[in-house]
């Protein structure tokens, strides 16, 4: 199952009000994600914040369409909340107010991935 790791600029001197901020955040009631048409395009499986400096990196554990993530995290009342708290210390401004907003700046915010090593099987190689 697939990370994708998601990084927020921040101002430096501030990692402890941020903490706080998602500290408060809230699992989604609902997981699952679906296209326009209804159909299944995967779930979340977990997310991990972390902060360094002026870096927020938000790792995010899901299985399906990555494309679905940004769209179904844009459209959680409690992400457009911790946006809201979030926006003085952003190092940069931008625009998340609506679903489509936000999963443009999910989309542009996506680290790239270099490696991802699934599980070595219980006896395989030993």
């Amino acid at each position: 199952m697939p990370y994708a790791a998601v990084t927020y600029r921040v101002k430096l001197g501030h990692e402890e009000e941020i903490a706080e901020i998602f500290a408060g955040f809230q699992r989604m009631a609902n997981p699952a994600m679906s296209r326009d048409d209804g159909s299944s395009a995967g779930r979340l499986l977990g997310t991990a914040v972390f902060i360094k400096d002026d870096v927020v990196v938000r790792i995010i554990h899901y299985e399906g369409d990555f494309a679905a993530v940004g769209r179904h995290v844009g459209a959680q009342r409690g992400t457009h909340l911790i946006e809201e708290k979030l926006a003085p210390y952003l190092a940069f401004d931008r625009d998340t107010s609506t679903e489509m907003d936000f999963a443009g700046f999910f989309r542009d915010a996506t680290m790239r991935c270099i490696s991802q090593l699934p599980p070595v099987p219980q006896g395989v190689g030993q």
